[in-house]
């Protein structure tokens, strides 16, 4: 018999909450060799619990995923409730292993995600299966891109380099023969729904000179550097 599977949010429900204790409390231990699932901001992450069941059998079961000790996603009695922070963008599918697909990732998804499975027995649900899958959220800067704004006095030129869509919080530096140059103005900016950064600098130099120009921002411990050269 095929049932739907229907979304809510969570009701304040009395036993809702006490099953969400008992989840929590069984927790505590986990299975070593925990598989690392690794994507980047605003792409969609597959977590299996590595579990089938059949469509009758989840009429009974109870289904928990869980990130952390917050909760994520349950199906009980075939009826699925999604968390307020995941709702619409987070999905299930029963026939694949019982994966869950967080959409339109963000950097708070980070953490360790569990997957548990009760089955009724003697009359009280039991622990019949447990795993978890740890997803990594990165956010690469791109390469820096470098743009002319002209002459903003006489000898004089102006450049700028920007770059965004990155995390954690970036530094970003003129170099010339390895040394730091001061820049003109710097601006740092983070967006508050994906936490993503936004860095820009603007870098004056006289023009009567050749000049290789460096632009290099670090994040982390990672680097990305653009360069420009001025012929006079």
């Amino acid at each position: 018999m095929d049932h739907t599977l229907k979304w809510g949010i969570p009701s304040k429900r009395p036993y809702l909450k006490l099953f969400q204790l008992l989840v929590l409390a069984g927790l505590f231990y986990f299975c070593s060799g925990i598989i690392q699932v690794t994507k980047t901001v605003k792409e969609a992450a597959m977590l299996s619990c590595d579990y089938n069941i059949s469509t009758e059998e989840l009429k009974r079961v109870r289904i928990y995923w869980q990130k952390d000790n917050e909760m994520v996603l349950a199906v009980m009695s075939g009826k699925v409730t999604v968390w307020p922070r995941y709702e619409n963008r987070t999905i299930t599918d029963v026939t694949s292993n019982l994966c869950i697909v967080i959409l339109a990732l963000r950097l708070s998804d980070n953490g360790t995600y569990t997957c548990v499975i009760q089955k009724p027995e003697k009359g009280s649900y039991k622990l019949k299966h447990r795993t978890s899958v740890k997803l990594m959220v990165r956010a690469d800067f791109p390469v820096p891109s470098i743009t002319d704004l002209g002459n903003p006095s006489p000898n004089n030129r102006r450049i700028i380099c920007s770059t965004s869509g990155g995390f954690p919080k970036p530094h970003l530096s003129w170099l010339e023969n390895g040394e730091e140059l001061n820049s003109t103005n710097t601006t740092l900016s983070q967006d508050p729904e994906t936490e993503l950064y936004t860095i820009s600098s603007e870098l004056d130099f006289n023009m009567t000179s050749n000049h290789s120009f460096v632009c290099l921002v670090k994040y982390g411990g990672l680097t990305v550097s653009q360069t420009f050269n001025w012929q006079k």
